[in-house]
């Protein structure tokens, strides 16, 4: 596996973590995840379609998906 180079900045206090890399390793890395994947492609377009239709419900925590 190729190497790709990652630049990261922390803050401690706010627990947060900040990643920069070139465009091109992200569209590689991408790419390496599968999101350039037909299937996952048509997955998102069911879930834009989801969406619009109202078929998608906020949870504010797990224990609201036993009801």
């Amino acid at each position: 596996m190729a190497s790709l180079p990652l630049r990261f900045k922390t803050k401690h206090r706010e627990r947060t973590v900040v990643v920069e890399m070139d465009a091109n390793k992200l569209e590689r890395l991408a790419s390496a995840f599968g999101f350039f994947n037909p299937d996952f492609l048509a997955s998102l377009d069911r879930a834009e379609r989801d969406i619009r239709a109202g078929r998608v419900r906020k949870v504010s925590s797990l224990r609201d998906l036993r009801a």
